[in-house]
């Protein structure tokens, strides 16, 4: 593999995250209730990346899992006391407690790319096979992701296109970040469940800080237990499958 194919199949697997937003071609403009599902849906196929995240960090170093999975939620943290300082924070046309969730989503969301272009540049820095199979993986594991960010988009206001166009923009860091990985293989390993851990830190504290609240304020507890359950299985029922 060349350094122009690593990138080329790191930008494919960017592209796929924007095809989490086509359900919502289907779906009219949703109300209260539906926004607090939506939120149940995230958070359920967050924590489901977040679990496979450490089952795969684990087996690099578990030491460094757990801080950067610290380093994830104080990071999650310090950017939500950040938002709430200040000037009323804005995501496009939308203003206050609606545009800090945007933000934070795709804050979170593209902070978790970075690890995920450095996973298929190491991947493909042990064979073409291996990367290839690993891209392909996490081209598939980036749909779900990208449906996480257009149900705390669409329902809050923002046109499906353009929930599409920033599910792509928080995948960006993937062909960045790959190519060096590539490059400098034995550089970036070491860095790998840090990041992994983190990601996985920061996807957990926003379910628990934004989406969870906000879900069980707008919807019933039981819709929303039911649909973030079975949203988790079926998250893990797809890493599972991507890694056999």
């Amino acid at each position: 593999m060349t350094v122009l194919s690593v990138f080329a199949a790191a930008a494919l697997t960017a592209a796929a995250t924007g095809l989490g937003a086509l359900p919502f071609l289907f779906v009219r403009r949703p109300g209260r209730s539906w926004l607090g599902m939506a939120n149940g849906l995230a958070s359920g196929f967050m924590v489901g990346a977040s679990i496979g995240l450490l089952w795969e960090g684990s087996d690099y170093g578990l030491g460094r899992v757990v801080a950067g999975a610290a380093a994830g939620a104080f990071f999650l943290v310090a950017t939500r006391r950040q938002l709430g300082r200040g000037r009323e924070p804005h995501f496009g046309a939308f203003r206050g407690a609606a545009a800090a969730s945007m933000l934070l989503i795709v804050g979170v969301m593209t902070a978790h790319s970075f690890t995920e272009g450095v996973g298929v540049g190491v991947a493909f820095g042990g064979g073409d096979t291996l990367g290839l199979v690993i891209a392909l993986a996490i081209a598939i594991h980036n749909v779900p992701e990208g449906l996480a960010i257009s149900l705390v988009l669409v329902p809050r206001g923002v046109s499906v296109a353009r929930a599409a166009a920033w599910s792509v923009f928080s995948s960006l860091p993937q062909p960045l970040m790959a190519v060096p990985a590539f490059v400098f293989v034995e550089t970036f390993e070491p860095v790998l469940p840090f990041g992994l851990g983190f990601a996985a830190g920061a996807m957990l504290g926003m379910v628990a800080a934004e989406l969870l609240p906000e879900a069980l304020d707008a919807a019933p507890a039981r819709w929303v237990g039911a649909v973030g359950l079975s949203s988790v299985a079926a998250m893990v029922a797809l890493q599972l499958a991507l890694l056999r």
